[in-house]
């Protein structure tokens, strides 16, 4: 059953499904909405959650071993499985069918991953899954939907914001979801249900450094390697979240691989901007950058950045900012040293 992003916590209020499907090119919303999941699945004894990433040499048969295995214990138990913008294959596609078919009331399954085309949606284990559960597309949000997400936001939160504020803060954040509900959470904390102004916003956003990301987005796109570590030595001296860092750092990544996979198949550079949502002042950077960066070049870093993800979440990292310095160092010039991580003990 599809459900969309702002439809999701009604549809929650219904009851748990045994199977979400969360995908799309907005990973804002795509972890906005998996936390959603396991904020209602705890309240209902949901306690434990295991993660997986697929990456090359995935065990598949851990799926089916823990999803089996739960009924042993008396947690109930979620499992997120990330796609890491790959297909399942067919042993993943099995996998899934036969995960369907032994359905276990005390464990959920979250299966997240990029934009679902239409041929991923045809596929038989995403039509399984897909019939006893909740397929929730997230899609980039731009125009009159910004808005709308930022008015839900707003009443989410309780804040009274003047709509002229409310566009200045949107132009300011130039559609980075993430960057944009901090603020927000930042305006609710400091002024409540006071009247939010333009000049309010305005002075939160000169003062924020966070918005650092945005310099660090531009610095990796145009090439530039100085810039982008002079950048990330100012977030890590402000103790910008590591995941707010590695967030801004995947969409971009996520721009240009699917840029270049629609140049591969043949369609202009102006369809693609227009498609992926990609603003005027954002086209000249986003094509230095895939005039520099191939796609095999795209997929290592892609790869270096799935290492990343998964390795932080296992507190395998020596120093996750020197890893991110080595991912934003790879945007800009070649580097064939490998990503500083230890081995599990």
């Amino acid at each position: 059953m599809r459900c969309y992003a702002n439809q999701l916590p009604s549809e929650l209020n219904k009851g748990l499904k045994p199977f979400y499907l969360v995908f799309g090119e907005e990973p804002f919303q795509e972890a906005q909405c998996v936390q959603q999941i396991r904020d209602s699945a705890k309240q209902q004894g949901f306690d434990e959650v295991i993660k997986f990433t697929l990456m090359q040499g995935f065990d598949w048969q851990e799926i089916i071993a823990q999803y089996q295995s739960m009924s042993l214990f008396s947690a109930r138990t979620i499992i997120e499985l990330d796609l890491n913008q790959q297909k399942p294959g067919v042993i993943g596609s099995n996998t899934f069918k036969k995960v369907v078919e032994l359905v276990n009331p005390d464990t959920i399954l979250i299966v997240k991953g990029a934009k679902a085309s239409q041929e991923v949606q045809r596929g038989a284990w995403f039509k399984a899954l897909d019939k006893q559960g909740v397929f929730v597309p997230c899609y980039p949000l731009t125009g009159s939907h910004v808005k709308r997400w930022l008015d839900e936001q707003c009443q989410r939160l309780s804040l009274n914001m003047q709509s002229d504020a409310k566009v200045s803060l949107i132009n300011a954040t130039e559609g980075n979801l993430l960057a944009c509900f901090q603020e927000l959470e930042k305006l609710s904390l400091l002024h409540g249900n006071a009247l939010i102004t333009q000049q309010l916003v305005m002075q939160g956003l000169l003062n924020q450094a966070k918005f650092d990301i945005f310099d660090l987005s531009d610095a990796l796109l145009n090439g530039h390697a100085k810039q982008a570590i002079k950048v990330l030595n100012k977030l890590a001296s402000d103790n910008t979240e590591v995941v707010s860092i590695l967030w801004a750092i995947t969409k971009e990544l996520n721009t240009l691989i699917s840029v270049q996979l629609g140049l591969l198949n043949g369609e202009p550079i102006a369809n693609l901007f227009k498609q992926k949502a990609i603003w005027k002042n954002q086209q000249g950077p986003v094509q230095n950058a895939i005039n520099r960066l191939n796609m095999h070049t795209l997929e290592q870093i892609n790869s270096d950045v799935a290492l990343f993800d998964a390795s932080y979440k296992q507190g395998n990292l020596i120093a996750p900012y020197q890893a991110l310095a080595h991912i934003c160092i790879k945007f800009c010039q070649p580097l064939n040293i490998p990503m500083p991580c230890h081995a599990v003990n």
